[in-house]
């Protein structure tokens, strides 16, 4: 099974089977309490996911976690750390390897997977990347793998711009306000069965870092 968590927006956590069958989804709206409520997330899903048959006294399945899929954003650099954080610390101590997923790609695939047979126009995930800019990324289809295609690259625009630039892309708005993380471990699945890499190994923060390297050593009054 793969272990699937993201905290772009809020805090996520599933587990799926490599066939796409989602056993636990669990969530937290908070987008700044990721610390706190993380481990508990990771806890609950792995129990949820060993359940036996409802109304059953089977005995719990094992779950066996063979891969973990980390959203690797857009989004804020402290939420995306700790996702990160945890998902790398979990694949090392079981020895496993970890499977890179954007988040955007995991919000576009629900989209186009609650009606598989509906002509989905070209649409932009957008989420709110704060101080006034959004971050969005262009969708139009599921490629042969059943993935998402991207008809750009995850970006930052000021608020103000958004609309008119979707517009020029011919792109329907879609506003992100959580990241299913059933959905990261379904494309971390479909990217492993392709024998695929769609995410990046590096956070994508898309803003650059506010620490500034200093113009030389600090002048120090006797």
């Amino acid at each position: 099974m793969i272990l699937a968590l993201d905290t772009s927006v809020g805090t996520a956590v599933a587990v799926v089977e490599e066939d796409g069958v989602v056993r636990a989804d669990l969530a937290s709206a908070n987008a700044l309490g990721h610390a706190e409520v993380i481990g508990d997330l990771l806890v609950a899903a792995l129990g949820e996911a060993s359940l036996g048959p409802v109304g059953t006294t089977s005995a719990p399945e094992p779950v066996v976690i063979a891969r973990v899929a980390i959203g690797m954003g857009p989004g804020p650099f402290t939420g995306l750390r700790v996702g990160i954080a945890a998902a790398r610390a979990f694949a090392l101590g079981r020895g496993i390897p970890v499977v890179p997923v954007v988040s955007h790609d995991a919000f576009a695939l629900g989209i186009l997977l609650a009606d598989p047979f509906a002509d989905v126009p070209r649409f932009a995930v957008v989420t709110d990347a704060r101080r006034r800019e959004f971050a969005y990324t262009v969708y139009e289809g599921l490629d042969d793998d059943g993935l998402p295609v991207r008809v750009t690259q995850p970006a930052l625009i000021p608020r103000d711009d958004l609309d008119a630039r979707l517009a020029a892309l011919g792109a329907e708005r879609r506003d992100a306000l959580a990241i299913p993380a059933s959905m990261i471990g379904v494309a971390a699945a479909r990217a492993v069965a392709a024998g695929r890499e769609v995410g990046p190994h590096d956070a994508l923060y898309l803003r650059s870092p506010d620490v500034t390297m200093p113009a030389g050593p600090k002048r120090v009054t006797p």
